[in-house]
């Protein structure tokens, strides 16, 4: 890729200007020329228009109706030309060479890796993510979450790809294998997407260095019944499109996720974990995917240490 390689950051909006405010003007300060591209998804409230005022600089695209995180990151895709792509939760504030980093990361590992995991911090001063890595079921884990930023590995566990926050592209890659699957509102589609990239033969990297902060939660709320509910559609609709229960981990997939719900149901009274996997598991009938890659699956996770992966402190004590 040329030193001259061009750059859209897409940035999906739904309400938060005092999240999104700064997260574009991160953007416009990068060492690096970027075409910024801010799709806003119907959002609650005058967010798109102060950006319009603030940012008249940037390309602004409005959805008509909430079509959802994956639909929106394609439509400013879609209406950009850089040759990486690379999309920003407008809840996070990027370095100053955090777009100069990926671009430098694409180039010196060659045309056959597609993608670059940034590593990102948390407002608390840990680690937010460093991409993410699955097991044999394809239950995705973000990688580092609450660790200390010296526990950090760019290759140990295994990285499958990005993680959402922040999540870099080559074009011609995502021509290839295509973008976001819409049929996921939120959660998991950036899982899936790794998923068929390595699938299509495709490497991924990570960066070792602090490329910016996010702050998380910012969209659908951390921890809620919708989020909850959402992340749970996902999980239904990747199990069923990489027929994950036509292998033989069919049985520890139910069983890790019937754990999940039943303790959502005994301890919260919430059924929303439950309700999104039989969601996501219907809304997937027909999509099929091809064969679970091999490379950026992490074998070694086991029962016990998937339940454990699951846990806010995992990463923090590991």
């Amino acid at each position: 890729m040329p030193e001259t390689a061009t750059i859209d950051a897409i940035v999906p909006v739904y309400g938060g200007w005092e999240h999104v405010e700064p997260c574009i003007r991160a953007l416009l300060a990068q060492t690096r020329s970027v075409n910024v591209i801010v799709v806003d998804d119907c959002g609650p409230d005058d967010t798109a228009d102060r950006v319009a005022e603030a940012f008249p600089e940037v390309t602004l695209i409005r959805n008509p109706t909430n079509r959802g995180f994956a639909a929106t990151c394609n439509r400013g895709i879609a209406a950009g030309t850089g040759e990486i792509v690379v999309l920003v939760n407008s809840d996070v504030v990027a370095e100053p060479d955090l777009m100069a980093s990926i671009a430098d990361a694409l180039d010196a590992a060659g045309p056959t890796v597609a993608s670059v995991c940034p590593l990102l911090m948390g407002t608390d001063g840990s680690i937010d993510s460093q991409g993410i890595t699955a097991d044999a079921t394809c239950a995705g884990f973000v990688r580092y979450h609450g660790a200390p930023l010296e526990r950090q590995s760019p290759a140990d566990p295994p990285v499958l790809g990005p993680y959402g926050a922040v999540a870099a592209y080559r074009r011609r890659a995502l021509d290839e294998v295509g973008v976001l699957d819409e049929g996921i509102f939120m959660y998991g589609e950036e899982l899936d997407l790794a998923l068929r990239l390595r699938a299509g033969g495709y490497g991924t990297v990570a960066l070792d260095r602090p490329g910016g902060v996010h702050i998380g939660g910012a969209s659908a709320g951390e921890g809620t019944p919708r989020q909850i509910r959402l992340a749970g559609f996902g999980r239904g609709y990747l199990l069923r499109a990489w027929g994950v229960l036509r292998t033989r981990r069919a049985i520890p997939a139910l069983a890790i996720e019937a754990l999940v719900c039943l303790r959502r149901l005994v301890l919260q009274r919430d059924p929303s974990a439950l309700v999104g996997r039989i969601q996501g598991w219907k809304a997937a009938r027909g999509v099929e995917r091809p064969q679970i890659p091999r490379d950026g699956i992490d074998a070694t996770i086991g029962f016990r240490q998937a339940i454990r992966m699951r846990t806010s402190d995992y990463w923090h004590t590991r």
